[in-house]
């Protein structure tokens, strides 16, 4: 019988070690289990192992990369797989899944709450609150009576689309596709190649893009001042899908109503980067989904036991990554 070495480097409680064990079986591999910290797990641990759960270190899987080593597939925890996608950390011939569909309700409603509270000038009133000052009549933008353009329509995207709907938003969709069928969420779908003709259009334009070339900085100044004048950016993407210099600047201007971002570029941002001031800019660290929901990691243990079950059994794996275009 072949043998299969599994290293997992997720808090898993007894009862997830006890699911992952259950999905192992069930085909013609005797599988046994190595687990470890994020924090502790070594070289030699990923050496040893075929697979690999979780997201150990680029930089340590990069020097794991030794004759002998045989890792030949890794499941992320999470959604974006943009570290591991570089030949020197991971070898062409290493089977690369993530945990695409995890994250969606959290990021989801992070973005609505970032969103909401950039309309109703929340920020403004909790700068306000730390000063004791009681000061009224700032006007308010209904979402009811907004156009929401939602730039990346995966899971995180289409979530937040519905939602969007659901409170009365005019939604217009940007996806990569352009032939997909259009869901019924979404007033107008376009393709990215149409996003300058429909940035004017909307009151929120929410990113949810993925990493890659083909996203860097396509929200450069040029299409930041294609943005209706008032209208708020939302990102809780990837940083560097908008040129963090020509955000500031159209902010400073005045052009834009105001920015809600969960990511930056750099990441962490700096203490002394100007964004930090703004009073029309709301500022999280990256925390949209991560663990702090706790349905998001039951999910992620459930996707990588149903894709391990997949593994032993020759069944098919979902949410493998394309290296090519990065997710």
């Amino acid at each position: 019988m072949e043998t299969c070495r599994i290293l997992s480097v997720l808090p898993l409680t007894e009862a997830h070690r006890e699911y992952l064990t259950i999905q192992a079986q069930g085909g013609n591999v005797d599988c046994t289990f190595t687990y470890r910290s994020f924090n502790s797990v070594t070289v030699e641990d990923i050496r040893r192992a075929d697979v690999l759960i979780g997201n150990a270190s680029p930089v340590l899987l990069r020097e794991a990369q030794t004759e002998g080593a045989h890792l030949s597939w890794v499941q992320l925890n999470s959604a974006g797989a943009d570290a591991y996608i570089p030949a020197e950390v991971l070898p062409e011939k290493t089977l690369l899944t993530c945990s695409s569909g995890a994250y969606g309700l959290s990021v989801a409603e992070h973005m609505l709450t970032m969103t909401m509270a950039l309309i109703r000038h929340f920020d403004a009133y909790a700068r306000q609150q730390f000063r004791h000052a009681w000061k009224t009549g700032r006007p308010v933008t209904s979402i009811a009576e907004s156009t929401v353009l939602v730039l990346g329509l995966g899971d995180i995207g289409g979530r937040y689309a519905r939602m969007c709907k659901a409170l009365g938003a005019k939604v217009i969709g940007v996806r990569r596709t352009p032939h997909a069928e259009k869901p019924d969420y979404l007033d107008v779908q376009v393709a990215i190649d149409a996003l300058d003709d429909f940035l004017p259009q909307a009151d929120i334009v929410a990113m949810v893009l993925p990493g890659g070339k083909a996203t860097e900085h396509i929200m450069d100044e040029r299409r930041l001042r294609l943005m209706k004048k008032g209208a708020y950016l939302i990102n809780d993407g990837r940083g560097n899908a908008i040129d963090p210099d020509a955000l500031k600047k159209v902010l400073q201007e005045g052009h834009l109503g105001g920015a809600g971002l969960d990511v930056t570029e750099p990441e962490p941002l700096p203490k002394e980067d100007e964004l930090w001031d703004m009073d029309n800019v709301i500022i999280t660290p990256h925390i949209a989904g991560q663990f702090l929901l706790a349905s998001t990691f039951e999910w992620i243990v459930k996707i990588a036991g149903e894709n391990l079950h997949a593994y032993v059994t020759g069944g098919e794996m979902k949410h493998i990554v394309n290296r090519s275009v990065g997710y």
